[in-house]
């Protein structure tokens, strides 16, 4: 390499120092944001650990650990028994996991043979982004709300890194995260579809709509604590077409000028896109407002919508059926409908349906709907999850 006259008359001791200094200075901006050199040098991200947050989106068994069991023949496609999963098998966050190639996310409240090291699951189904208060603890929504959540990661952050300074237990370590974990982590958030369910199971599409900036609001405030903590890579699912849910096609069903092509309720989606714009532009917010942090906003509504528009192309059968149960009458259960008692069966093959139950997806659509996000296809950024810690040029 070639050197001016300055550089002859600076000493080599010297100029090693400062070479040295320069390196270890860019090493520690590349660690203080998160990443690694491999990162930049490959594109791709090597996240140690996932934190998700939401409902039965992605609960992998808070409540099924902290509650009644789930019972089949819910788990039976993929594990042979219940997993705390409502699905036949895995669930969006399984496949995304595998994706990052980590094992399945132990849930924050399950105490049984839970394993920490790649990150804590503390979704809880039935919960809401919205804190709890009298109305929805009479609806049986879950107390376990996205605050709550937020809490308790505050609660496993705090108290790991206590376990990594003081535990002489290298079996206690290693089933933690490491302390540098919390900040190069992904930070996955899947919540909403309760709050629109409460709405519209209890008031009208309207005013379910002048809900929705409350609820956002309380979301940004979450993230905002998140980014406090030190999170800086977000992965943000917004909520799908909820008038396509056989639940409330069985329970409502659409009159010929509120059903969509695929016989959805329109105006229940209607309500949907609504929070789904504003979420987005609170995304877009925080993204301003932060710019050392990635946050990529998943367009899961799309690809669900997409999934059902196109349903046989991709050898699913009717796309608003459910494989277990009708809709309304629970899967697995004996239910009473009309003076008549009913068993929520089972379907033959659980892959040909797109709904499980009415309300949750099955193995085999969550399987497609991962092969579809993870890639960028539906994110803005376009920005697969594999690069979701670096920001786009």
């Amino acid at each position: 390499m070639a050197t001016g006259a300055g550089d002859r008359n600076i000493p080599l001791s010297m100029r090693t120092v400062a070479f040295g200094v320069i390196t270890i200075f860019i090493l520690w901006v590349l660690l203080f944001k998160g990443a690694t050199l491999s990162d930049y040098e490959s594109g791709s991200c090597h996240f140690p650990a996932i934190f998700n947050f939401g409902d039965s989106n992605s609960d992998t068994g808070s409540v099924s650990a902290t509650f009644d069991r789930i019972f089949p023949p819910y788990g039976d496609t993929f594990f042979g028994k219940p997993s705390g999963r409502y699905s036949d098998g895995r669930l969006l966050i399984d496949f995304i996991a595998e994706e990052l190639r980590f094992p399945y996310l132990s849930a924050y409240l399950d105490s049984i043979a839970s394993n920490f090291q790649h990150g804590v699951n503390f979704a809880a189904s039935g919960s809401t982004i919205q804190r709890m208060d009298a109305k929805l603890c009479a609806a049986g929504f879950n107390p376990l709300t996205l605050d709550v959540q937020i809490s308790q990661f505050d609660q496993f952050k705090a108290r790991t890194l206590e376990l990594q300074d003081q535990a002489k237990s290298s079996d206690i370590k290693s089933k933690l995260p490491k302390s540098e974990d919390f900040a190069r982590a992904l930070y996955m958030t899947d919540s909403g579809q309760n709050d629109l369910h409460y709405g519209l199971a209890l008031t009208t599409e309207e005013e379910v709509k002048k809900s929705i900036p409350n609820i956002i609001a309380q979301f940004t405030v979450a993230v905002e604590q998140l980014y406090e903590k030190g999170a800086r890579a977000f992965w943000i699912h917004n909520t799908g077409p909820i008038g396509c849910l056989p639940y409330f096609v069985v329970k409502y069903p659409p009159s010929p000028d509120n059903a969509d092509q695929n016989g959805c309720l329109k105006s229940y989606n209607e309500v949907a896109q609504e929070f789904d714009n504003q979420l987005k532009d609170s995304v877009s917010k925080l993204r301003d407002q932060h710019p050392d942090a990635v946050l990529i906003y998943v367009d899961l509504y799309s690809a669900k919508y997409s999934l059902i528009s196109n349903a046989k192309d991709y050898g699913f059968l009717d796309p608003l059926g459910c494989c277990c149960g009708s809709g309304v009458v629970d899967c697995g259960k004996k239910t009473t409908v009309n003076g008549t008692e009913t068993f929520g069966s089972v379907c033959k093959n659980p892959s040909e349906y797109i709904s499980w139950d009415g309300i949750h997806y099955t193995e085999a659509a969550n399987k497609w709907l991962a092969e579809h996000i993870v890639n960028g296809s539906f994110s803005e950024p376009r920005v697969s999850i594999t690069e979701a810690c670096t920001k786009p040029s």
